[in-house]
C-alpha cells in the first residue's frame, strides 16, 4: 500500500464534498500535470490511503483522509469541449490523462495546518513542506501519513471534537 497527499481547492471540491459524493466516492479528475498524471496512472492502486489537503485557502492544510477506491483509469473530462479540462490532444483510443477513484475516509475535526505541519518533526522532509512545491499529487511516506492522522486527531480532541 502506497499513500499519497491530494491537494484541493475547497472552493471547487472539500473533504465534505467528498463525504457527501454518492457512496461517498468521486472522481479526482482534472490533473493536468505530466508528473502527477505518471504517479495516477503508474503508483496508485486500489486501497491506497491518501491524505486531502486543502489549498487556496486560509489556513491551508490537511482536512481528513480518503483511499484510491479504483486505480487509474482514462480521463474523459479531456474529451470533452465544454469541460474546463478539455485537452484536444487527448483521444479515447490514445487517452493522455487519466484520473482515479477516491473514496471517503475521515473528515478531521479541523484543519492540520501546513503552519503546524511545520512543527512535526516527523514531517520535516515531507514534501508539501518544501519550498515552491505546487504538485497537486504527492507521494507521502508512512510514517507521514500516520504522523499527520495522529497529529490531527489529537488537535480534534484538544478542541474538544
Amino acid at each position: 500500500m502506497k499513500h499519497w497527499l491530494f491537494k484541493t481547492e475547497p472552493s471547487e471540491f472539500s473533504i465534505d464534498d467528498l463525504r457527501r459524493s454518492p457512496q461517498g466516492t468521486a472522481p479526482w479528475d482534472g490533473i493536468r500535470n505530466y508528473q502527477a498524471r505518471n504517479l495516477i496512472r503508474d503508483e496508485m492502486a486500489e486501497g491506497d490511503r491518501v491524505l486531502i489537503y486543502h489549498s487556496s485557502s486560509d489556513p491551508t492544510g490537511v482536512a481528513g483522509t480518503a483511499r484510491i477506491a479504483r486505480a487509474a483509469y482514462p480521463d474523459h473530462t479531456a474529451w470533452d469541449p465544454k469541460s474546463d479540462y478539455y485537452d484536444s490532444r487527448s483521444k479515447p483510443e490514445a487517452p493522455t490523462w487519466f484520473m482515479v477513484d477516491v473514496r471517503f475516509e475521515e473528515r478531521f475535526a479541523g484543519l492540520l495546518t501546513l503552519v503546524a505541519m511545520r512543527e512535526i518533526p516527523a514531517l520535516r522532509e515531507m514534501i508539501v513542506l518544501r519550498k515552491g512545491m505546487r504538485l497537486s499529487v504527492q507521494p507521502v511516506t508512512a510514517a507521514e501519513f500516520e504522523a499527520v492522522v495522529r497529529h490531527a486527531r489529537a488537535l480534534g480532541k484538544a478542541a474538544g471534537g
